[in-house]
């Protein structure tokens, strides 16, 4: 007859008669497996909020954010018509949204939308194939760490996706905003996109938001 199982650990499982580890158990069991460094930031991402929310309670009014932004996304790896490499500069879109739940994390949806067909080499695999892509839109779940009143850094995780193919990507991005009147602000956005096994661009743009909930005490504190 099996072993009871006595204590849970971490993902893992304690045998009563030998205290000897079963792996593979629990809901964290492998989600930070090697390889999975995103899992572990993402993790570690949470905690760190949910302290501060912790902190927070009964302090901060939570706030939503919405904001479009426009700008240029570059790669170093675009094809041009004659199949020669050449750097891309390609218009885009951005359509964010954020719910900032403490003083200094929030987290929200960012849409990418790139209004260009083009051709651009798979950089980040071995064979370098060429691909194309039309007007691909690059939506992201996006996590924010907002140290000061202006600066914010984020990590991210979603998908490329255009008809010819879609790529899951990561994104880092990093956001310098100043409030101009009553939460609109205006703010600068500098962003890198890894695609698996496909290519990564870098993207500078400018845009304006508008924050909703926000009050006086959550200024002043």
């Amino acid at each position: 007859m099996p072993a009871r199982l006595k204590k849970f650990n971490s993902g893992m499982m304690f045998s009563k008669v030998k205290g000897t580890p079963v792996k593979g158990i629990g809901p964290f069991s492998g989600f930070c497996a090697p390889g999975s460094s995103f899992g572990c930031m993402l993790m570690i991402f949470i905690l760190l909020a949910g302290a501060c929310l912790a902190q927070e309670t009964g302090r901060f009014h939570p706030e939503h954010n919405v904001g479009i932004n426009i700008g240029h996304e570059h790669s170093f790896h675009g094809i041009d018509e004659d199949g020669d490499s050449k750097t891309s500069i390609l218009p885009y879109w951005g359509i964010d949204y954020n719910f900032r739940f403490a003083r200094k994390f929030s987290f929200g949806l960012h849409i990418d939308l790139v209004l260009e067909t083009f051709e651009v080499e798979k950089n980040l695999e071995k064979a370098e194939t060429v691909v194309t892509r039309t007007r691909p839109v690059a939506p992201a779940l996006m996590g924010f760490y907002k140290p000061t009143e202006h600066w914010s850094f984020g990590l991210g995780m979603g998908a490329e996706l255009a008809k010819e193919e879609s790529f899951v990507l990561n994104r880092a991005a990093v956001e310098y905003g100043v409030e101009i009147r009553k939460g609109w602000e205006v703010y600068g956005v500098f962003q890198y996109d890894i695609r698996w096994k496909a290519y990564d661009t870098w993207t500078i743009g400018l845009g304006i938001g508008k924050t909703f909930g926000k009050n006086k005490r959550n200024s002043d504190e």
